[in-house]
C-alpha cells in the first residue's frame, strides 16, 4: 500500500468505523479512570488478569515452568508493569516489544505542603516534567495518589473527579494588576514556587492561630484518615479534574489530560491482549518516570525489565546470562510514544514536509533528540524498511515525522535506552496537539491506526 500524505478518514468503511469507535470509547474511559502511573498499572493488571495473565511472582513462588502460549505480567512498585505472552520460538531468538510510558506532566504535593496565608490554606507543590507553568492556573484540579501510614496501611486518595467532590486550583493575578506580570517572558509569568493549590478558607471555630489550616487538618482526619505527618510518606499528584471528552462537532478527536503517553500505552495494551499466539514472545512494557529522564527504580533506566526477562527465561528452563543477552539483542521494539502534531496556528515551528498530521495515521519517527540529533536513537534503515512491509501487508496507514523544525527544540523517549542492548528500536506513536498542556488533543483515526500498527508488529515483526 503506497504511503499517502492525506487524511485517512475517507478510506474507512462502516466496519472500520465501528472498530474505531469501540477502541476509542474504551480509550476515553481509560483516560478518565487512569490519571497516574499507579492507576494505570492497576487497570493494566486488571485487564491482563481478565485476559488470562498470571503474576510472574506467583509462577516463581510455585516453581512452575512456562511454556508456549502462557501469559504473565510483572509489576514494579505499583508504577510500572510488563506483560509477556510466550511465543513458539525460543526466547534467545528475541521478542517483539511495545514500550510506552504511563507518567505525565503534573504537580506533585511536597512532603511538608500545608500552610496558611491571608486566611486561606494551600498545598505547596513541585511541578513534574516539562510544563508551561502559566497553563496550570485558574482551572479545576484534582488530587490523586496514596498516603502510606506508619502502621503499614496505604490510603488511596482521589478527590475532585466525582460530581459532588470539591476541586482545587492555582490562583492567578487579575488582569487589572498584571501590568508587570504581562511584561515577563512566558517562562517567568508564573513561577514554579507559586504553583500552590488553594484548598480552604473556612476557619476552625475556637482556633486562634492558623484556624483555616487547622480546619483542613480536621477534615483530612475525619474524611480521609490522614494526619499532617502522613504527608511525609505520601505520593499525591495534582492533575486536571474532569473526564476525557470527544472534541469537535463531528466528534472526530479526543481531548484529555495525559494523552502523552497514555494514547500509546492504551493502544499497546489493547494490541497485546488481542495477539494471543505469537511466533516470537511478545511484550508490552509500560514504565514510569519518562518525563523526568526515565530515572529511578520504576523508570526505563532501572533493571526491572531486564530482571523480568531473566526470570521468564529461567521459568522456561532456558536461562543463562549469555542467552539473556542474545534475547535482548535479537529483540525488536516499537518505542510507543507520541509526536508533535502539526498545528496551523504555530506553523513556523514545523517543517511541513516532515511533520506529523492528525488524521493521517500512526507516526514513525526515525530519530528524535535536539539540535544535531543529540540524544537520539536514530533507527536503522533496514529496520524501517521491514516495518514498512509489515504496515503495508496489514493495511496500516502510517506517516513519518520529525519533532518540529531543526534547532527549534526537540525531545526524547525511552528508545535510546532499549537500543543499548543492541536491539532494533524506533519511535512509533500518535500525533498530539498541545502536547504537555493540561489538556491534549488526538485524532480518533490515529488512535485506531496505532492499535492496528501494534497488532501487526506483534504478529509479524
Amino acid at each position: 500500500m503506497e504511503k499517502e500524505s492525506k487524511s485517512i478518514w475517507e478510506k474507512y468503511d462502516k466496519k472500520d468505523m465501528d472498530k474505531l469507535e469501540k477502541i476509542c470509547q474504551s480509550y476515553l474511559k481509560f483516560l478518565t479512570d487512569c490519571k497516574t502511573e499507579r492507576e494505570c498499572t492497576r487497570e493494566v493488571v486488571r485487564q491482563a488478569k481478565e485476559a488470562g495473565y498470571r503474576d510472574l511472582e506467583e509462577i516463581i513462588h510455585k516453581e512452575e515452568l512456562l511454556k508456549e502460549g502462557d501469559k504473565v505480567y510483572s509489576v514494579c512498585m505499583n508504577k510500572a508493569v510488563a506483560l509477556f505472552c510466550i511465543g513458539k520460538k525460543p526466547l534467545c531468538e528475541g521478542m517483539n516489544i511495545l514500550g510506552a510510558h504511563i507518567d505525565s506532566p503534573r504537580l506533585d504535593i511536597k512532603q511538608n505542603p500545608l500552610y496558611e496565608d491571608g486566611e486561606m490554606a494551600y498545598f505547596d507543590t513541585h511541578y513534574y516534567g516539562g510544563i508551561k507553568k502559566y497553563q496550570w492556573v485558574s482551572m479545576p484540579l484534582a488530587i490523586h495518589g496514596v498516603a502510606a501510614k506508619k502502621d503499614g496501611t496505604v490510603k488511596e486518595i482521589c478527590i475532585g473527579e466525582k460530581a459532588d467532590d470539591p476541586v482545587f486550583c492555582v490562583s492567578d493575578l487579575l488582569i487589572h494588576l498584571a501590568g508587570e506580570q504581562m511584561d515577563k517572558k512566558a517562562a517567568k509569568v508564573v513561577e514554579g514556587e507559586n504553583l500552590d493549590i488553594l484548598i480552604g478558607n473556612f476557619p476552625l471555630k475556637g482556633e486562634k492561630k492558623e484556624a483555616v489550616k487547622a480546619n483542613v487538618l480536621k477534615l483530612l482526619k475525619e474524611e480521609y484518615q490522614i494526619e499532617e505527618e502522613d504527608f511525609i510518606s505520601a505520593e499525591l499528584e495534582v492533575v486536571p479534574a474532569g473526564a476525557a471528552r470527544e472534541l469537535g462537532f463531528d466528534r472526530s478527536m479526543i481531548i484529555s489530560y495525559g494523552q502523552d503517553d497514555r494514547v500509546c500505552a492504551y493502544t499497546s495494551l489493547d494490541a497485546m491482549l488481542e495477539v494471543t499466539a505469537p511466533e516470537k514472545t511478545s511484550c508490552c512494557l509500560l514504565v514510569d518516570k519518562e518525563e523526568i529522564g526515565s530515572v529511578g527504580a520504576t523508570g526505563m533506566q532501572s533493571h526491572f525489565f531486564e530482571n523480568a526477562v531473566a526470570e521468564i527465561m529461567d521459568r522456561t528452563g532456558d536461562y543463562s546470562e549469555l542467552k539473556l543477552r542474545r534475547c535482548l539483542k535479537n529483540s525488536r521494539m516499537l518505542s510507543s510514544d507520541v509526536n508533535a502534531g502539526y498545528d496551523p496556528l504555530y506553523a513556523s515551528s514545523f517543517e511541513k514536509k516532515n511533520a506529523s498530521f492528525c488524521g493521517r495515521g500512526v507516526v514513525f519517527s526515525k530519530f528524535t533528540g535536539s539540535r544535531g540529533k543529540s540524544g537520539s536513537n536514530d533507527a536503522n534503515a533496514e529496520y524501517l524498511a521491514a516495518l514498512r512491509k509489515i504496515m503495508d501487508d496489514n493495511k496500516v496507514y502510517y506517516q513519518t515525522a520529525e519533532l518540529g523544525k531543526v534547532d527549534v527544540g526537540g525531545g526524547g523517549t525511552i528508545a535510546y535506552i532499549l537500543s543499548l542492548y543492541g536491539m532494533e528500536v524506533i519511535d512509533c506513536g500518535v500525533a498530539v496537539l498541545s502536547m504537555h498542556a493540561p489538556w491534549e488533543v488526538t485524532s480518533k483515526a490515529d488512535v485506531y491506526e496505532a492499535q492496528k500498527c501494534y497488532v501487526a508488529f506483534l504478529k509479524d515483526a
